[in-house]
């Protein structure tokens, strides 16, 4: 049976110092290992269904731990509570907009949750909300969608992504994309909201990464004939 400390130690002798150099341009926080994916996804076959484990591992503070509880929690199982103190303790961009995003998206309170969260004045905080609902419309059948809510989204985003803080706009831009992936109803007003944004600038502190231009994303689904096809539920 796998503790936190064993854990820890295992975290610990796969982590690699220079992925904590390559990762220090994109806001990796302080006690990050530089454990690969890779890496996290033998860990976490091994304590897969370790729920409470999950939990102690998020509350570590530990970068890679925080990860990893990402990859073994079940967000279905978590409460609202839980999952708002997840998206409030993400200390840097990877968990803020993969890990809660994924974790979050299982759960009930999804929605809820990303309209909460996307009101926030906490960079990280909105950046969760902006990718939970991405996650949401990826995987929810069209029909239990509020589709009016969506596009008033898609409205609030052509006004207001100037003015959101750096990474924000980079999931605004994200969401855009998602909606004109997977909403089949809403193909079109997702493309002419991705026309109007044109080229969406996000600093990237001179890293390769890119931001996606999603015009070119959404015509790029259609001419695979994969507009609508939803992805299954996250894990």
């Amino acid at each position: 049976m796998h503790t936190l400390a064993e854990v820890m130690a295992e975290l610990e002798a796969r982590g690699d110092p220079r992925r904590v150099g390559a990762f220090a341009p994109h806001g990796a926080p302080d006690g990050l290992l530089g454990v690969s994916v890779a890496d996290m996804k033998v860990i976490a076959r091994k304590i897969r269904g370790r729920q409470e484990l999950a939990c102690e591992l998020y509350a570590s503070g530990n970068p890679d731990a925080m990860y990893l509880a990402g990859l073994v929690a079940d967000g279905s199982r978590l409460s609202r509570g839980q999952l708002d103190g997840w998206a409030r303790g993400a200390t840097w961009q990877m968990l803020s907009e993969y890990t809660v995003p994924r974790v979050a998206a299982r759960s009930r309170h999804a929605r809820e949750l990303a309209r909460r969260w996307i009101d926030s004045e906490d960079e990280g905080v909105a950046s969760s909300g902006w990718n939970t609902y991405a996650g949401i419309v990826a995987v929810v059948p069209d029909a239990e969608l509020d589709l009016a809510e969506i596009g008033d989204l898609l409205d609030r985003i052509e006004t207001g992504i100037g003015a959101a803080p750096n990474r924000v706009r980079y999931t605004m831009n994200g969401f855009v994309i998602s909606v004109g992936t997977y909403i089949l109803p809403l193909v079109g007003r997702a493309k002419e909201a991705a026309r109007r944004l044109g080229k969406v600038h996000v600093e990237m502190n001179g890293t390769s990464c890119k931001v996606p231009l999603a015009t070119a994303y959404i015509e790029k689904v259609e001419r695979a004939g994969r507009t609508g096809r939803k992805r299954r539920a996250r894990r």
